[in-house]
């Protein structure tokens, strides 16, 4: 079970792979002091972009100097269209040439994007090196950088070539949040929205009432929220590591938001925390069409997300959208799909959500249906 206990560490227990989740202000600047026992090679490999190296790369290298160890690094183009099959045979090539033994480390500096890749590159090369995670969006510090899910996205989806790989450690720095643009942590919001849709309906209760000191900035609330998910996400991990049951709650609203992404092209007409923000009211006003939860429970999960500034449903995405036949299509190469059979992650109340293998998929279709034709042109 995960262990938190509202100043220390998160841990993921996963026994001989058990790792710690430490959320705070300031840890880039102390990163080496924290890696540092991890550190058995010649070199230090970091793999960041180049929004976030303008910020964080110097304060980084100085913690790792202050330890004796130097670091190389590996910049790539923000965005992402970075998680491609060109992108990670460049990033691996570079680890070999830098002489990356398998006991040596590499350091994820960036959000998603860039933990993604960095990780999948760390689980194939020399069949597994160490990793450690140091999250610099909201999105990645509550989601992407726990649980050791690494990919890519390919032309037939997002993230459909990846590899578990747990890191050695996770530092969130809260300080990082503070460059964010508001639409990037808007974007990162939705994740830890998510968590109290899901299974915390007092988190969900303390997001509506805290929510805008979260977007002004205060640390106090931006702390609480950090560690609440992640502590959320370690427990589910710790649980259901490769996703064979629990874990599959933590897919709440991305069926949906996964198809959006690849019909939008991947592109910044919708960044993936706003697909997963119209993914949860979809799926939360799926399960009230079902007949699983009352009107209620939507209508406050669009009203909170409309306060906060958030999209919230597919007339905020702008650019046109392909029909509800289209999207329902794409969304067969979800990664939930099962014997080519749709999974749905539905919910009967706010935090309670729940795996559905026999959701009525046309009743979805004519809900997607009515939602398009609301977002068109009259």
């Amino acid at each position: 079970m995960a262990k938190e206990n509202g100043t220390g560490p998160v841990r993921v227990d996963l026994g001989r792979r058990s790792y710690e989740i430490r959320i705070g202000a300031g840890l880039i600047g102390d990163a080496g002091t924290h890696a540092a026992p991890l550190i058995a090679g010649r070199e230090v490999a970091v793999v960041t972009d180049e929004n976030v190296a303008r910020h964080h790369l110097a304060k980084l290298r100085d913690s790792f100097e202050r330890v004796g160890v130097s670091i190389a690094c590996k910049t790539l183009r923000p965005g992402e269209d970075t998680k491609s099959w060109s992108e990670l045979q460049s990033v691996v090539g570079w680890l070999l040439s830098r002489r990356i033994e398998r006991n040596g480390l590499i350091v994820a500096l960036g959000g998603g994007v860039v933990g993604d890749l960095a990780g999948f590159a760390a689980a194939i090369l020399r069949r597994g090196v160490a990793c450690v995670q140091i999250p610099t969006s909201l999105l990645a510090q509550v989601d992407s950088s726990v649980g050791g899910k690494t990919g890519i996205n390919v032309e037939e989806g997002k993230n459909l070539v990846g590899a578990f790989h747990q890191p050695s450690l996770v530092l969130c720095d809260l300080e990082a949040l503070d460059t964010l643009p508001k639409r990037e942590f808007l974007s990162g919001y939705a994740e830890v929205a998510k968590y109290g849709l899901l299974g915390d309906r007092r988190f969900f209760e303390w997001l509506e009432g805290n929510g805008q000191a979260m977007l002004k900035g205060n640390r106090v609330a931006l702390g609480h929220a950090v560690r609440r998910s992640c502590s959320i996400k370690a427990e589910v991990v710790a649980d259901d590591e490769r996703e064979h049951g629990r874990r599959s709650l933590l897919n709440l609203g991305h069926t949906f938001c996964h198809a959006l992404e690849a019909a939008t092209g991947y592109s910044d007409r919708l960044r993936h925390g706003e697909g997963v923000a119209i993914g949860c009211c979809l799926a939360f006003e799926a399960s009230l069409r079902l007949g699983y939860c009352s009107p209620d429970e939507p209508a406050r999960v669009r009203a909170h997300f409309r306060r906060m500034g958030m999209k919230s449903a597919l007339s905020d995405v702008p650019g046109p959208l392909p029909s509800a036949a289209a999207l329902m299509d794409l969304m067969r190469q979800d990664k939930k799909v099962v014997g080519g059979k749709r999974r749905f992650i539905l919910a009967k109340a706010i935090g309670d959500a729940f795996v559905c293998d026999d959701a009525d998929e046309d009743i979805i279709r004519r809900m997607l249906a009515e939602e398009l034709a609301l977002a068109s042109p009259q």
